[in-house]
């Protein structure tokens, strides 16, 4: 309903009923579709059709919360269920003959752009201690203006809270924040009311942020969660590692933070031979990640700059070429499975390289027949 009245894209659909969970899958089963009991202790059923997933949930009401989950009992007061929500402009419903139903202000909220907490802001928060960072997210996704004072208050007096989060949803949470609207307005409020550096672990680059927003308009990219984080919180490999621990990140993620933190200071846009060489042993992902990082740090003086522009564009204009040398080849020219044969690949791959990955059979034979030779010594 939010996105739907603000004219945004719609990324799921969330069905509310007084049924009750079991009488949902009989419904369910019986109209021929697939039930899927992904919540079903708190009510909510996975319904799949056509292979796109729907959550049906009967309507709740709090008996005990605990700051991370609550135990629940199911209702048919449509209100109450309203009130139990998080922020008014979540609370919305729509029937199915198209009113709209609106308990807690949030259609006055949602026209201000102005993300509010239903009721008490304390009570949502200490319900489950999640909500802090959904505020600020919802607020860099969906806000305009000054961030809701009371909100902000109550997330600042329970910040302690953060601390019985699971790391995992931690993460999600702030990943989702990273790449929002006003995504770096909102870290600066964030920061400035301590709530930043306990969820990082660290102290926070809020220019750094900034200037990779920046980057990415002038390279015409979406912006990426990662690599926003890289610029926010990424100066050495050793803060790579914390963030890994500290956000239970996947491994592919830690692993491309780490190559952020690991060398970026050594890239600059030197010329499009070198920026090829650099894409071949990086990958598309880790390149990019990089070279905007990169990039972000060299701001404003690179701003405008042509090579750094070039550098970045790099993957949409050169397709990485496969190292075209085989085992084989070198078995056949006399040497023998081992390390001596490993070392003769290394050697002619690099020789490749440093020859702009010559495409020719004369040039990769006779880079083939110098690793041979050198090894062979």
């Amino acid at each position: 309903m939010r996105n739907a009245l603000l004219g945004a894209s719609i990324q799921e659909f969330d069905v509310a009923t007084t049924a009750i969970p079991e009488e949902v899958i009989r419904r369910v089963t019986a109209a021929g579709f697939r039930p899927v009991p992904t919540g079903i202790e708190h009510g909510t059923i996975t319904v799949v059709i056509d292979g796109r997933p729907f959550e049906v949930t009967t309507l709740r009401e709090d008996v005990e919360t605990f700051g991370r989950h609550a135990n629940v009992r199911f209702g048919r007061d449509w209100k109450a269920d309203a009130e139990r929500r998080d922020f008014t402009m979540n609370a919305l419903s729509v029937t199915a003959d198209g009113v709209v139903h609106d308990y807690v202000g949030g259609l006055a909220d949602l026209e201000a752009r102005r993300v509010r907490f239903i009721g008490r802001a304390e009570k949502r928060i200490a319900e489950d201690y999640l909500r802090i960072l959904r505020f600020f997210r919802f607020h860099a996704a969906y806000g305009h203006g000054a961030i809701d004072a009371d909100g902000l208050h109550a997330c600042i007096a329970a910040r302690a809270g953060l601390e019985q989060l699971s790391r995992e949803r931690v993460r999600t949470e702030l990943l989702k924040l990273l790449v929002a609207t006003n995504a770096v307005p909102t870290l600066a409020v964030m920061a400035e009311s301590g709530l930043l550096v306990p969820v990082l672990g660290g102290v926070p680059d809020l220019a750094g942020i900034a200037n990779m927003a920046k980057v990415e308009a002038a390279a015409g990219v979406q912006a990426d969660p990662v690599q926003r984080l890289g610029a926010l919180a990424v100066r050495v490999a050793e803060d790579a590692e914390r963030l890994w621990q500290r956000l239970r990140l996947s491994n592919a993620e830690h692993v491309r933070l780490a190559s952020m933190g690991e060398a970026w200071w050594r890239v600059s846009p030197t010329g499009e031979k070198e920026a090829r060489a650099l894409l071949y042993r990086l990958g598309p992902v880790g390149f990019s990640d990089r070279v905007l990082l990169a990039w972000s740090r060299a701001w404003p003086q690179g701003a405008h700059d042509a090579a750094w522009r070039a550098m970045a564009s790099l993957p949409s204009r050169w397709v990485v070429p496969v190292f075209p040398l085989k085992a084989a080849d070198f078995v056949k020219r006399g040497i023998a499975k081992g390390p001596a044969l490993g070392a003769a690949m290394r050697a002619a791959e690099d020789a490749w390289i440093a020859a702009d990955f010559p495409g020719d059979s004369a040039t990769i034979a006779s880079i083939a027949d110098a690793a041979a030779s050198q090894a062979l010594r």
